[in-house]
């Protein structure tokens, strides 16, 4: 069975990227939401092997920080591993602060390393 992956806040190109990416490197599934109640209802149907959250959700503009904040708030969902997407290092400071791993960014989609820290958690 596929490892699944709960993608955030992506508008459709950056969600199209991110999906081709995870489907054909790791064999995932990709299960996109656009909200924080979204997100909390997908991972409650669970299971899902990472969560990836855009800093600025594109439904609303709204911070991705605190969909990161929600998830590891909630003692039934704080264990699943959540990466911020930003390319802005500052905000992945402040997600791995809020208790999210060391994400990357869209810039970096691309790259090895971006690809070895997917691969913790879907190889």
């Amino acid at each position: 069975m596929p490892k699944r992956i709960l993608d955030v806040g992506q508008c459709r190109p950056d969600h199209a990227a991110i999906r081709r990416l995870l489907e054909t490197r790791f064999g995932a599934e990709v299960v996109q939401v656009h909200g924080t109640s979204d997100a909390i209802s997908q991972l409650r149907l669970g299971p899902f092997a990472l969560v990836l959250v855009n800093r600025k959700l594109d439904a609303d503009y709204s911070d991705g920080l605190e969909v990161v904040r929600a998830i590891k708030a909630d003692p039934d969902l704080s264990r699943v591993p959540v990466m911020l997407v930003s390319n802005y290092a500052e905000y992945q400071r402040s997600a791995v602060e809020a208790g999210a791993v060391e994400g990357f960014g869209k810039a970096e989609l691309a790259t090895p390393a971006t690809e070895e820290k997917l691969a913790r958690f879907l190889a």
